[in-house]
C-alpha cells in the first residue's frame, strides 16, 4: 500500500488502527452485549417490546443493518445499553499536540488529558433519568428514534473511536439475532430483583459475573 510520505496515515498507523478494531473493539462490543443481556433479564418488559418489534418488522428473516431504520425501539434500547453501561468511563488518555487555551485554561503542548465520558453520559442536565435504564431517552413522543448530543460513548472530535460505525453494526446484528431467537431469563432460584447492575471497576466497565437462561421461542 502506497502511503504519502510525512502524512498521518502510514504503516505504523494502519497496524495500530487494525489492532484497535480487533482488540479493543472485540472487548467493548462483547462487554456491551453482556450488559444488554443482563439488562434484558432485569427489565423483561423491555425485552418483550424489542421482540415484538423484531417480529413485526422483520419476522424470521435474517436481520440486516438496513433494518435498524425501521426499528426505532430496538435502536433506542441499544443506545441506552451503551449509555447506561458506560463501557469506558474515563475514555483513553489523550495529549495536546500544541499549546491551547480552553475556557480560559492554558494547556501546554504534550499535556495528558483524561476526558471523563461519565460526566456526559450521566449528566443530569442532559438526561431525564441519568442513573436509570430508560430507552425513552432516545425516543420522541411519537416513538421515533432521536439522536442526543450527549450520547458519546465513542468519544468525540478528531480522536473519536475509529470503529464506531463497525461497532454499531455489530451490536445491532448480534442483539437482534439473539432476541429474535431467545428470551433471556434469570436461572431457577434467581429473580430479576437479585440481578446486580453494579459494574466491576476497571479501565472498562463490565457487569458482575452472572448466569442466564436462553429460552428458545
Amino acid at each position: 500500500m502506497k502511503m504519502a510520505p510525512g502524512g498521518y496515515f502510514h504503516n505504523e498507523n494502519l497496524i495500530g488502527v487494525v489492532d484497535d478494531l480487533f482488540g479493543a473493539g472485540t472487548d467493548t462490543v462483547g462487554n456491551t452485549l453482556r450488559w444488554a443481556i443482563l439488562l434484558m433479564m432485569k427489565y423483561p418488559e423491555i425485552q418483550s417490546k424489542v421482540q415484538a418489534e423484531i417480529a413485526r418488522e422483520i419476522g424470521d428473516i435474517q436481520p440486516r443493518t438496513g433494518h435498524r431504520a425501521k426499528m426505532p425501539y430496538t435502536d433506542a434500547v441499544l443506545h441506552e445499553c451503551q449509555r447506561f453501561a458506560n463501557i469506558v468511563p474515563s475514555n483513553l488518555p489523550h495529549a495536546t499536540t500544541m499549546d491551547i487555551t480552553f475556557k480560559n485554561f492554558f494547556i501546554p503542548k504534550g499535556t495528558h488529558i483524561i476526558p471523563l465520558l461519565t460526566s456526559v453520559l450521566r449528566d443530569e442536565s442532559q438526561w431525564e433519568k441519568p442513573h436509570e435504564f430508560y430507552p425513552e431517552h432516545f425516543l420522541d413522543s411519537e416513538g421515533k428514534f432521536v439522536k442526543r448530543d450527549a450520547f458519546m460513548p465513542f468519544s468525540a472530535g478528531r480522536r473519536v473511536c475509529a470503529g464506531e460505525n463497525l461497532a454499531k453494526m455489530e451490536l445491532f446484528l448480534f442483539f437482534t439475532n439473539l432476541l429474535q431467537r431467545f428470551t433471556f431469563q434469570p436461572p431457577s432460584g434467581t429473580s430479576k430483583d437479585d440481578l446486580d447492575l453494579t459494574p466491576v471497576a476497571g479501565i472498562t466497565s463490565i457487569p458482575m459475573p452472572f448466569k442466564t437462561c436462553a429460552m428458545l421461542h
